[in-house]
Order: C-alpha cells, then sequence, then structure tokens
C-alpha cells in the first residue's frame, strides 16, 4: 500500500465512520426514517469508496 491510498482510504474510511456514528444517534434520538437511511446510505456508500479506492490502486498506481 502507498502513502498515498492509505491517506485516501484513511479519509473515506473517517467518512464512514462519521455517517455511522451518526446513524446510531439518529436512531438513539428517534429521528426519521429519512434521517435513518440517509446515515444507512452514506456509511454504504462509503464502503463502497473504501473498495473502488483499493481496486484503482491496484490497478493503475495511484
Amino acid at each position: 500500500m502507498t502513502t498515498r491510498l492509505r491517506n485516501t482510504v484513511t479519509l473515506v474510511g473517517l467518512g464512514t465512520v462519521c455517517w455511522a456514528v451518526a446513524g446510531v444517534i439518529a436512531v438513539a434520538a428517534n429521528a426519521d426514517a429519512k434521517v435513518i437511511w440517509t446515515c444507512v446510505m452514506g456509511a454504504g456508500l462509503g464502503l463502497v469508496g473504501i473498495r473502488y479506492t483499493i481496486r484503482r490502486d491496484r490497478r493503475s498506481g495511484i
């Protein structure tokens, strides 16, 4: 793993964790379903982003 890839995966991972924490807080605060689904989709897309970043690095060498 190159340094730049680690930085990118760390950044995307941090955003994913933030969405997950926001989702837990939204559930605890009894928020609307729209808010909870937004957090779920944000975390899900973050996981896709991590996978995409790692695959892109393997193919092209960011």
